[in-house]
């Protein structure tokens, strides 16, 4: 998978985890691969500015249909594809700084406690079934991974 669009995937991933966030009247619309791959970098983190404001001014609802529309893009890609992309966010998070995992840490923790109670039970539903998909291979790696950081 080019590069690019890993990069692409990661930070939807990352406004996805960091914005999951109040009204407009279009959905806000989940890129199309191909195109974010003609963008310049330059583009690509205008592009992710706009949808980052956008989901800010999207209803829970809105919020929630973004979600929905990027997982199920994520969801379609091979399993390579999708490795690749976990391995790119892995290496991204070991080269920031502690200063730049706390920063992070704090915006999401904000962000969820803005979620409303619906959003917070939704987000949790997604969780519990992204477990419910994982190997008990996939679920132990995970749990030692969680317990060394």
């Amino acid at each position: 998978m080019p590069l690019r669009f890993r990069h692409f995937l990661s930070c939807c991933l990352l406004a996805l985890a960091t914005f999951g966030l109040p009204a407009q009247a279009a959905p806000v619309p989940v890129p199309d691969a191909q195109a974010w791959q003609r963008l310049t970098p330059a583009q690509r983190l205008q592009r992710q500015a706009d949808i980052r404001e956008r989901l800010k001014r999207a209803t829970p609802q809105e919020r929630q249909e973004f979600r929905e529309r990027l997982r199920e893009l994520l969801v379609s890609l091979p399993p390579h594809e999708r490795q690749a992309l976990i391995d790119d966010a892995r290496e991204r998070w070991q080269a920031m700084t502690p200063q730049e995992k706390q920063r992070l840490a704090d915006e999401r923790r904000d962000k969820l406690r803005e979620m409303t109670p619906a959003e917070r039970r939704a987000l949790l539903r997604e969780r519990r079934e992204t477990l419910e998909r994982m190997t008990p291979a996939e679920r132990r790696a995970l749990r030692e991974k969680l317990r060394t950081e």
